[in-house]
């Protein structure tokens, strides 16, 4: 017998939910396999077996918390099928008999979809079984997964109103008791358990609130000069490089150089110290269906327009298919978000903790510019916020870096001669 562990995930990560179990007791288990999922705080990880053989036992279920190093599971590396399960009494047959029929008609009802060329759904091993249950077209449940998986919980929000709608009408209540209820008890809801990734998020957040002095200090950028570049250099750039030369590179380059120019806001709060770190490590805030992740852009000071470019690409799409390792979240030392990208004109960003500074982008938007004391013209306009951390950078400062990223990115050829 093998015993099935939850693996060391990260340093701060010491446990996490089971999200779903993609193997069930009885199912023939190869080596390097993959048998469940695990939400942790950050990412969720695929657990693969180190054994083969065929799953004995499950000791915890969907859902349940898990520590590292805890035994979740049995591998019986001896058996090389799943046991046949034994013949039932009789009156295990009366009560297995309409089980059967429903399992039965199920598939059917697949295989008639599958011939008429109707593509099967994508489901956990969890969701089939339940659908089976209760006789349930998967195709027709609705689901939040990156990758369209219909989940075992999808197919309980699925149910759930169909189950109120069949539910018998209730007696009405004592006038008593209607003098009690509120208007509210009336109205319809709906509870959705969050997820451990939305907790963990909603937890730092609020602990950053709660522990930095954060100020947010804003300024805005004439887009101009970034769009002609981008305009006359875009056919090229892909040809070369193959990646689209959008504007983080330009946002990302100008940080790191005003982040050399004033490295508290690229340093962190230790106890009664001051850490300055002599590395840019960029993160860049995605949107996911789950959640909000910021990936990590490592060592940005040292690479070009175009690495910037891939490297932003790769990690937005890892993100949005739930494929991020911990490697890829872990030690930025400076957060650049954009919401503009959503319509955002105007926010204040909320620190990234332990990092004391984060870079807010919005929606470019025309506005007339006074040019001189004459001239006044319509130009691409994008507010800019910084949100700092008071305890160690002073106004000043957070100020001239703001004022900085702007300067680089109105010229932006002086990108080229900061390195």
């Amino acid at each position: 017998m093998a015993e099935i562990k939850v693996p060391e995930l990260a340093e701060s990560i010491l446990e996490g939910t089971i999200s779903q179990w993609l193997k069930k007791p009885g199912d023939k288990i190869e080596k390097g396999e993959y048998i469940l999922e695990l939400e942790t705080d950050k990412v969720n990880v695929e657990i693969t077996a180190e054994h083969a053989g065929v799953l004995k036992e499950v000791f915890k279920n969907e859902g349940d918390v898990v520590e590292v190093g805890e035994v979740i599971g049995i591998i019986d590396e001896g058996a090389s099928e799943a046991p046949q399960a034994s013949s039932p009494q009789p009156e295990q047959k009366v009560e297995a008999a309409p089980e059967q029929n429903r399992e039965e008609q199920t598939v059917q009802v697949e295989s008639e979809e599958q011939s008429a060329g109707k593509p099967r759904p994508i489901a956990t091993p969890a969701a089939r079984k339940l659908a089976r249950e209760k006789g349930i077209d998967l195709s027709a449940v609705p689901t939040a997964d990156p990758l369209g998986r219909v989940r075992k919980q999808d197919i309980a929000y699925y149910e759930a109103p169909k189950a109120e709608e069949k539910a018998p009408n209730k007696p009405k209540p004592e006038p008593q008791e209607t003098q009690k209820a509120t208007v509210a008890d009336q109205k319809p809801v709906e509870r959705i358990r969050m997820s451990r990734r939305r907790q963990t998020i909603a937890k730092r957040l609020k602990e950053v609130q709660n522990t930095a002095a954060m100020l947010t200090t804003f300024n805005e950028v004439d887009m101009t000069a970034v769009m002609n570049i981008r305009k006359r250099r875009k056919d090229q750039f892909f040809e070369e490089h193959d990646v689209r030369l959008g504007f983080m590179s330009f946002f990302t380059k100008a940080v790191v150089a005003a982040l050399k120019k004033f490295p508290l806001l690229n340093a962190e709060i230790q106890g009664d110290e001051i850490v300055l770190k002599k590395y840019y490590d960029i993160g860049v805030a995605v949107s996911t269906d789950e959640g909000l992740v910021v990936p990590v852009v490592r060592d940005a000071d040292r690479l070009t327009f175009a690495q910037i470019e891939q490297e932003i690409a790769d990690l937005a799409a890892k993100a949005r298919a739930n494929k991020l390792a911990l490697s890829d979240l872990q030690g930025g030392t400076f957060t650049i978000t954009n919401g503009g990208i959503f319509g955002s004109l105007l926010s204040t960003p909320i620190l990234n903790g332990p990092q004391v500074g984060i870079l807010g982008m919005h929606k470019i938007q025309l506005r007339p510019v006074a040019i001189d004391e004459e001239r006044i013209e319509n130009r691409p306009m994008m507010y800019i916020a910084l949100s700092y951390d008071h305890r160690i950078i002073d106004g000043k400062e957070a100020v001239s870096f703001l004022a900085t990223v702007k300067k680089l990115l109105e010229d932006p050829e002086q990108l080229l001669l900061e390195g």
